[in-house]
């Protein structure tokens, strides 16, 4: 009988290397574990109007549960070899773990009143749209990856077993790949005319500063991923192209929240924060009545 483990030992016919990153990575949970936790009982004590604020307290509560959802989610991976359907969803549930934690981040840095757009009508809902957007892209990528040969052809998952071939989604590579091409150059598309109308349009700054990062971090991505095609597939571009996609997430995310605003937070006593000031950041001018 096969005993799993508990430090980092290699099994037969697997790299070390490999061996030595999936250790690396269930590490690192733990600690992850313990920031979210953390994350979530400052959230609890956070009252800055002297009242608990309840939509940062679900999300904050919403990063340990992730943690432990991965690591169900991860067991499920190795448990069915490597399942291209359980790496898609490995994936897709870590970029909404971190869509969650965008949204903390951004809520916590605004008050919980009215949201009053910045932009726009049309342009805040072109920032809308771009979300939903990255994320198709995002799911995309996942079922090229499952269908390519990036996962190895073949692996030795205990000694003695003899070899076991990675199961793929039975799709043909071409017209997934053309797909998520196709996907991209919408997302560009939209991302280029979204950050060209913030500009003409006088946006705050901080706006169209993230329109034109989108914008960038597309490109790029796009740079990518057509060297990946061109050049054969090359392993070393996937950690290049993975990273690219959780950057365009946060940043298409972050675009969509800086479109809108929900006013400063005000401390309990605090001071109301001036008008010129509410102008320098690009907020609408208005401000909390004394009580």
């Amino acid at each position: 009988m096969h005993l799993q483990q508990p430090v980092a030992a290699r099994t037969g016919g697997d790299p070390i290397f490999h061996t030595y990153i999936e250790f690396t990575n269930r590490m690192l949970t733990f600690a992850l574990m313990v920031v979210a936790v953390l994350v979530m009982v400052t959230a609890w004590r956070f009252r800055p109007a002297g009242t608990r604020r309840r939509a940062i307290v679900w999300l904050a509560a919403a990063q340990p549960l992730g943690v432990v959802a991965q690591a169900v989610l991860g067991g499920i991976v190795v448990l069915t070899d490597l399942n291209p359907a359980a790496v898609s969803f490995h994936f897709l549930l870590s970029s909404a773990i971190l869509a969650l934690a965008v949204t903390l981040w951004s809520r916590c840095a605004e008050g919980d009143g009215p949201a009053t757009r910045l932009v726009r009508a049309d342009l805040r809902v072109l920032s809308v749209v771009l979300v939903p957007l990255v994320a198709l892209m995002l799911a995309a990528g996942t079922v090229v990856t499952g269908t390519g040969p990036l996962a190895g052809s073949t692996f030795v998952p205990h000694a003695g077993r003899g070899p076991a071939y990675v199961p793929r989604y039975h799709l043909p590579l071409e017209g997934v790949t053309q797909l998520h091409a196709d996907i991209g150059w919408m997302l560009g598309t939209l991302a280029a005319v979204l950050a060209v109308c913030l500009q003409l349009t006088g946006a705050p700054r901080r706006v169209r500063r993230l329109g034109w990062l989108v914008l960038g971090l597309v490109g790029l991505q796009g740079v990518i991923g057509y060297s990946q095609y061109f050049s054969g597939l090359p392993a070393g571009l996937v950690w290049f192209h993975v990273s690219g996609s959780v950057l365009i997430w946060i940043a298409a995310l972050r675009l969509m929240f800086a479109t809108r605003d929900r006013g400063p937070v005000v401390p309990a006593g605090g001071p109301v924060v001036p008008a010129d000031e509410l102008r320098r950041v690009g907020r609408p001018l208005t401000v909390p009545a004394e009580t």
